[in-house]
């Protein structure tokens, strides 16, 4: 299983050849330059620079280097261990260390398994400008062209793997050009776009032969023109690219064959799309169209209960096979005869018997020693700082600390001495040290925690040294600011001169080791919260005999730190155990680790140590030694303790290490992993190798077999494989066993992975302060299969997941905070790292900055990967750099990740000594405050636990006799509603056309007011009595058939704004028999996207002639205009500013009541113009309904602020005044612009009792007024006038929008129960309307979950998937409501879901379309039920809703029956056989994130689209992506295709405040939103 065998042989021939090619010290030097750019120890710039001057003699060589074989294998050859030339690998062949152990085996596994792959290619996401981290010409340093390695030891520039790069030596100039020359392209194809005047990509040119040079000239030539271009932006509108009508090319790498040319694809509506997105889109389906891994298996449930899918085990799963394993004892502790009674007294006998003896040396950042504090000076030290605490601080004459009392040490790292007289100080004063880190900033990660610990622990006060309290952040008093999440402390300076000698007689008392606690570590949990763990002097002391004895220390040798002085190994080597055997410390600290990563093994050559304490990061480091060292031995060591040595990439940092070492004096047995937990302190140790132990082990372990918990050695050459290595026996006097991870602690088979527990005298005792989960850690009793305790001893859990292999050595896989449970299967963050890491890490992301872990989404943990991106990593190297990260993971651990994310350079929060905080990265993450710079989600592959796709099941159709009985279907009682009957009322003649009431009221009550226009300041702009309308229409009237020369019958499209003169001459066109349309006019700053919708009414409507003002006739024929439409083709144009003065010589009289009195034009919210027919008998009957259900007389005064287009809004302004003779006070809704209170304080002036509005005028309140309410009480605005405030919608009820309002002007007066809703909809504009007398508005709580299966069923409030829905108002009179069935067409029961189907005199007669589709709706109007009551003509509405008999009576005395609508059918959308409502979805969404403005969802090919509207800075866009997809899994069981970003403002909402959501949907497909980010969901 030599690795030669894993590459092929033609590997090995192309690393010869390159090998032969450098001297070996030239490649030294570039493995140790890789390796501080991999650290971030060099910019980028400066190792090219340095790169290229150490191959500048050799570039001619290497390119003779036979180029196929460079290209072939693209597979890394090289190790990180074997970075020196070739008397290293003599070295090697003597070592005992077999082969197959190389570290860079997992690398190797990782590119094998890459190159399996072949590049699936993935839609990049789409990324605005000003997101991009730019780079300029300037700042990029090309790439050397010489061919030299990315990794220490080879000499091939690693290509990528299946890279498009053409050419051999110089693989990646072409690229490196196209970056530069582009700036920073919003390219959105997978691959630098080229956009060339020739037309053709110049990726694609296969110059194999040709020369770097050659190249660079080439594309030098084709790019000198457009140097300073930008490539076409297509995520922008063309405006915005300077060279938009450029040839755009189709990449070569990022995009499937069948999309070479941008391909032109159509939307549903059939307008053809030239767009990227569409192609991506294509892409992303391409991806998807893999097979997941766990089929589905069908099988179709119609009950409530969604059962999410339950992944069933797979048989074949390995399963342990072994016996029991037995609890396994470390060696005995020896009896020693002259033992110290406690660490206390081992420190009096030294400091006064061997006073002169040094204990620790502290560096400086130089490596410098600054001093050296011996025994002696320990001991006295010691002594004045603990009569100091004891006696000397005191707070109202009472001492201010008692023995007992816990108190903090706040010491840097770059300062052991101090800490060390603190930490005895307080041991000798009997009080508890609690040391934690320094904290720097009031933000620090993880500091709240660790000021919970502070103040459960009760401290208050704080040990520092002179020079940190000054560095600590101060308030203006000069006192130190208390940390957020903090105790209030007293902060006290160590320093010499504010301790005070103790008198001669003073003696503390040095008491055998007890179980009293003696100092307190502190720990993070994978949750983030920070526990203290209490140690007891006698744990302490059997702590300090055990290592002592396990490690062989002598008294007076000298040992080397890097670690942490304060807490877990270093504390235990560093200042508990060394005290206890005179050991004189030189403790190296981190700051100068940074600085020089070499040093501390200068210091082992100086010092001669025998043991150093390092982590394997440390030894990672210092594989920068080569530099000029020659002098450096390191024969002096007999242990070198891995302190992390149970993490799983320790063993390759100790093989590399080893490699270069070993010609330094240093044997391979020195090295002696160990395995600790901050609970259990030392769990295991390999001891030095005087100690007769038995060899070192390895164990190639499955991967697969690991994360089902089993152990099994890999014997076939299997790329996922874990190497680990041993760490040694157990802990001196200590008994270990492992127990199954969760529920009861059974012991573990012999082959199975299992948490470490270990009994013994020197574990912690308890996490402070916390009785509960102290008895789950430290007092678990592990059982046997049978149920039988192992021991009459406790246990304590280690955190450390492994076994006990070959010769009792202990083996860690993992720890219990990086497992990830993902369907069962277990993995370990650690191995996730190391498996991303080996991906070229270098080149894009920093080594050490990588974050693994899970999130909680749909009932199963999801691993997600954060990485910090380095500077000058392109886009789309970043991206290909993920995509690859996302194949190695899913190829070696056969999982998926969830989400990867890259972040900008040193913004993950870190940990106090280097490394990343994860849990504070987790928490940033799920609150959408990471800001990454690149997103990748991967939900399809790895969310397979969603519910079965619903199937309908066929045949099942009950037939109509079956279930009808009288008036019940199916047992329940039909759905049919009724208004109030007003067949009964007599009728006037005259009441019948709208002409003859306002003649009639002209000369009835010529002066009574009916319209009051108010302007932006609240005045009366216009107003007109009955005869100023009438006189008014007329003069319209005689204009339109002199001037106009119109026939009856003729069309008039009247485009005003809301005014009073819309309404004359709406009536002037009844009085010359025309047919009005009223149309919105355009607006002036918006003409492109307004005038097109004026044209296409005005041609749809077959419009003879346009009234209008003279203002808006000049805007019609403008220059601006005729860049949006075609102003030649406008029919003929009358203003109506100044009319003639002439009477009308005859009024025209409609031959009967059914003939065709108005049009009335919409856009639906799904994009389509609708334009229903109203005869004279629907107008008045719908102003008699009305009429009656408001109770409106001439008396009355109503205000409207509403749009007076369409629809109802269009009814209430126009047409109900001259009906009922009450006052209407319009307000138009553009007016609250500029006066958001304008229509409120209308209100109140004129004591209105009824008021409509729609919602976006309730929404400018609400938004514009909510902090306002106290400004309008002073000025008088009082609301307790209104009876009812109905919102006009054509839509499911808003109930958060209509409750906010209410309760924000609750304080003006206004009654809870005046605001309600109305509903109409095409074929009938006025269905329901809640009007002033009646039940209130009732409010039920609908399954989310049933009514995706077209199924009602009722709740109760706040239970879970609960959606609030009110009704919407009560049914007018004359209006009949039944609900259908869809596809049946037959009558449904009460509280069942279908289509709302409405019969009344004031339906409309039909649509007017020019298109000639009348038969094609023909059923919109006309239709009837299949089965029940045949005979009634019904209109279908088009929206889903139900009806419900509610217990309350309405004024007649029945019982009322609610009309509830869900929403319309058009809009819904068919996901996974289940039907969904996007409101639902865009609720959850907005909910997800306070940046989130607004959202709107459609589908594409089955791709759910989210529309986020971002309110805040565009670093939070890509915070975004992860959030939306979450909630949208969480709460409906889909999986979001992509995520785009956009500016507020962009999803495009009609007058009556709706989104349309297929305007949307076009603008996206055409590339027209400019969105910040688009994200493709894999």
């Amino acid at each position: 299983m030599i690795m030669a065998e894993r590459g092929s042989s033609g590997l090995l021939m192309a690393s010869a050849a390159v090998t032969r090619t450098l001297p070996a010290e030239v490649r030294e030097k570039l493995a140790e330059l890789e390796l501080e750019l991999s650290e971030g120890d060099i910019t980028q710039k400066g190792y090219e620079k340095k790169r290229g001057k150490l191959l500048a003699p050799y570039i001619p060589q290497i390119q003779g280097v036979d180029s196929s074989l460079q290209i072939e294998h693209r597979i890394q050859t090289t190790s990180q261990a074997n970075p020196a030339g070739s008397k290293h690998n003599k070295s090697r062949v003597t070592n005992s260390r077999d082969e197959r152990f190389r570290s860079d085996l997992h690398t190797e596994a990782v590119q094998a398994a890459l190159a399996k792959y072949k590049e699936r290619k993935m839609p990049m996401p789409s990324k605005r400008r000003s997101v991009l981290v730019q780079s300029s010409v300037e700042a990029c340093t090309p790439p050397d062209t010489s061919s030299a390695s990315e990794d220490e030891g080879s000499l091939r520039r690693q290509g990528r793997i299946a890279s498009s790069s053409p050419y051999q030596a110089q693989p990646r100039v072409e690229h490196w050009f196209n970056k530069v020359i582009q700036g920073s392209s919003t390219s959105s194809s997978a691959s630098s776009t080229s956009s060339h005047p020739g037309g053709r990509s110049h990726l694609t040119t296969n110059a194999t032969s040709s020369s770097a040079a050659t190249v660079l000239a080439d594309l030098m030539a084709h790019n000198q023109i457009d140097n300073h271009s930008t490539p076409p932006d297509v995520t922008g509108l063309s405006e915005r690219s300077m060279h938009a009508e450029r040839p755009q090319v189709a990449s070569v790498r990022g995009i499937p064959p069948g999309f070479m040319q941008t391909s032109i694809m159509e939307t549903a509506d059939g307008v053809p799309v030239n767009s990227r997105v569409s192609s991506k889109i294509q892409q992303l389906l391409n991806t998807l169209k893999r097979p997941k891994r766990p089929p589905l298996r069908e099988f179709f449930v119609d009950d409530f209960e969604e059962l999410l899918d339950v992944q069933q085990p797979d048989p074949n799963q390995p399963k342990p096979e072994g016996g029991e394993m037995r609890p396994l004892d470390g060696e005995p502790l020896g009896v020693v005869t002259n033992w110290p009674l406690s660490l206390l007294a081992s420190l009096h006998r030294w400091g006064t018997t061997q006073p002169k003896s040094p204990c620790l040396t502290a560096l400086d950042n130089a490596g410098k020693s600054v001093y050296t504090l011996t025994y002696g000076k320990l001991w006295t030290r010691c002594l004045k700082l603990a009569y100091t605490l004891l006696n000397k601080l005191s707070s109202r004459n009472e001492p201010l600390l008692r023995p007992g009392d816990r108190v903090a040490l706040v010491f840097p790292n770059n300062d052991p001495v101090m800490f060390m007289v603190a930490f005895y100080g307080c041991l000798l004063a009997e009080l508890v040290p609690v040391p934690i880190e320094v904290p720097l900033t009031r933000k620090d990660a993880g500091s709240q925690q660790v000021g919970f610990l502070l103040g459960s622990c009760g401290v208050t006060l704080a040990l520092t040294s002179d020079a940190c309290q000054k560095g600590l952040p101060k308030a203006q008093t000069g006192e130190v600011l208390t940390f957020k999440g903090w105790p209030r402390l007293l902060w006290f300076v160590t320093d010499g001169k504010h301790v005070v000698k103790p008198p001669k007689d003073w003696h503390p008392p040095i008491r055998d080791a007890s179980n009293e606690i003696a100092y307190i570590e502190y720990k993070s949990s994978k949750e983030g919260c920070t526990m203290g763990i209490t140690v007891s002097h006698s744990a302490m002391l059997a702590h300090c005999h055990a290592l002592t004895q396990s490690c062989g220390y002598a008294e007076g040798e000298i040992i080397t730190n890097v670690l942490d002085f304060k807490r877990d190994a270093g504390l235990w080597h560093g200042v508990l155990t060394s005290v206890m055997n005179r050991i004189h410390v030189i403790s190296i600290p981190y700051s100068l680790m940074k600085v020089n990563p070499l040093s501390w093994i200068q210091k082992v050559h100086t010092y001669k140590a025998r043991v150093a304490v390092v982590k394997s990061r440390d030894m990672h480091w210092s594989l920068l030694a080569q530099r000029d060292q020659r002098d450096i031995s390191l024969s002096s060591l007999r242990m070198l303790i891995v302190a992390d040595g149970a993490n799983p990439w320790s063993i390759s940092s100790c093989d590399a290490f080893l490699n270069v070492f070993q010609s330094r004096g240093l044997r391979p047995e020195v090295i002696c992993p160990c395995a600790s937990s901050s609970e259990a302190m030392t769990v295991a140790l390999r001891r030095p190798p005087e100690m007769g132990v038995p060899p070192p082990g390895k164990a190639v372990l499955s991967m697969n077999a690991l994360s089902y918990g089993v152990i099994r050695v890999d014997t076939e050459e299997k790329l996922s494989v874990l190497t680990v290595q041993d760490v040694g026996q157990v802990i001196s006097g200590a008994r270990v066993c492992v127990v199954r991870v969760d529920g009861t602690p059974y012991l573990c088979r012999t082959d199975e992975v299992g948490e470490i527990c270990i009994s013994s005298s020197t574990t912690g005792i308890s996490y402070y302060g916390l009785p509960g989960m102290t008895k789950n850690v430290f007092e678990i009793i592990p059982v046997s299969a049978s149920g039988a305790p192992v021991s009459d001893r406790p246990f304590t859990r280690t955190s450390l997941l492994g076994f006990i292999g070959p010769d009792n050595l202990v083996f860690v896989v993992g720890k219990m905070d990086g497992l990830m449970v993902v369907t069962s299967r277990k993995h370990n963050a650690d191995d996730v790292v190391a498996t991303a890491l080996a991906v070229e890490p270098m080149k894009f992301v920093y080594r050490g900055r990588i974050a693994v872990f899970s999130v909680s989404v749909l009932h199963d943990e999801r691993i997600v990967v954060v990485a910090e991106q380095r500077p000058d990593a392109s886009e789309e190297d970043s991206f290909q750099w993920m995509s690859r990260v996302l194949q190695a993971i899913d190829s070696i651990h056969q999982v998926g990740v969830y989400c990867l994310a890259l972040v900008p350079a040193n913004t993950l929060p870190k940990a106090p000594l280097g490394g990343i905080h994860i849990s504070e990265t987790k928490q940033r993450f799920l609150e959408g405050a990471l800001h990454p710079c690149n997103v990748l989600m991967c939900p399809h592959t790895c969310v397979t636990n969603l519910p079965k796709p619903r199937q309908k099941q066929p045949g099942t159709e009950v037939g109509p006799a079956s279930m009808i009985v009288g008036n019940l279907v199916a047992g329940k009682r039909i759905a049919l509603a009724c208004g109030r009957d007003v067949s009964q009322l007599e009728d006037n003649e005259q009441f019948l056309y709208m002409q003859d009431v306002l003649q009639w009221r002209a000369q009835a009550t010529p002066d009574h007011p009916l319209f009051l226009l108010l302007n932006a300041k609240g005045t009366v702009s216009s107003s007109s009595s009955c005869v100023q309308l009438h006189k008014r229409a007329e003069r319209v009237a005689v204009a339109l058939m002199e001037r106009g020369r119109l026939n009856t019958g003729d069309h008039v499209a009247l485009v005003f704004p809301p005014g009073i003169d819309l309404i004359a001459t709406f009536y002037g066109c009844l009085y010359a028999g025309c047919v009005p349309v009223t149309v919105r006019p355009p607006h002036p700053q918006n003409l492109t996207t307004t005038l097109p919708t004026v044209k296409m009414i005005v041609e749809v409507s077959k419009s003879v002639c346009i009234l209008t003002t003279q203002a808006i006739m000049k805007l019609l024929k403008s220059k601006e205009a005729a860049a949006a439409v075609d102003i030649k083709s406008w029919p003929l144009i009358l203003d109506t500013d100044d009319l003639p003065r002439k009477r009308v010589p005859q009024i025209y009289k409609p031959p009967n009541p059914e003939t065709l009195a108005y049009l009335d034009f919409s856009v639906s919210t799904t994009g389509i113009l609708a334009g229903v027919k109203m005869s004279h008998a629907a107008t008045s009957a719908l102003c008699r309904s009305i009429k009656l259900q408001c109770e409106l007389y001439p008396s009355r005064q109503i205000a409207i602020c509403l749009d007076p287009y369409c629809g109802l809004g269009f009814a209430l302004w126009c047409l109900c005044s001259v009906y009922s003779g009450h006052q209407s006070i319009l307000v138009p809704p553009l007016e609250l612009e500029s006066n958001a209170s304008l229509w409120l304080s209308a209100v109140s002036q004129y004591k209105v009792r009824v008021t409509f509005c729609s919602y976006s005028v309730m929404e400018m309140c609400t938004k514009g007024l909510g902090s306002q309410t106290e400004a309008l009480r002073l000025r008088n605005v009082n609301l307790s006038c209104v009876r009812t405030c109905m919102v006009v919608a054509e839509e499911r009820p808003r109930i958060a929008l209509t409750q906010s309002f209410s309760k924000i002007f609750k304080d003006l007066g206004l009654s809870s129960r005046a605001v309600s809703t109305t509903f109409g909809c095409r074929v009938n504009v006025a269905i329901c309307l809640q009007g002033t007398s009646g039940p209130d508005p009732t409010t039920v709580y609908l399954d989310m979950r049933a009514l995706r299966h077209d199924r009602v069923r009722l709740v109760e409030r706040g239970s879970p998937h609960s959606l609030p829905l009110m009704e919407s108002g009560k049914i007018l009179p004359g209006v009949k409501v039944v609900i259908a069935n869809t596809e049946t067409k037959g009558p449904l029961g009460d509280s069942h879901l279908g289509e709302i189907w409405v019969s009344s005199p004031h339906n409309a007669s039909g649509y007017y379309t020019v298109y000639g589709e009348e038969a094609l709706h023909a059923d919109h109007f006309s239709t009837r039920l299949s089965f029940g009551d045949t005979q009634t003509v019904w209109a279908r509405t088009g929206y889903l809703g139900f009806l419900r008999r509610t217990e309350l009576t309405d004024a007649c005395g029945e019982r009322h029956d609610a009309l509830y609508v869900i929403g319309s059918l058009d809009e819904t959308l068919e996901l996974r056989g289940m039907r969904y409502h996007p409101i639902d979805i865009e609720t959850s969404v907005i909910r997800a994130h306070k940046s989130i403005a607004e959202c709107a969802v459609f589908t594409w090919t089955n791709l759910l689209v989210v529309v986020v509207e971002l309110e805040g800075s565009e670093q939070e866009a890509l915070d975004l992506v992860a959030l939306v997809t979450n909630v949208v899994l969480e709460e409906h069981y889909l999986i979001v295709g992509v995520v785009v970003v956009v500016d507020p403002g962009v999803i495009p909402i009609n007058s009556r405040g709706e989104k349309q959501r297929m305007h949307l949907r076009d603008g996206f497909l055409a590339d027209q939103l400019d969105p910040i980010y688009v994200a493709y969901n894999m």
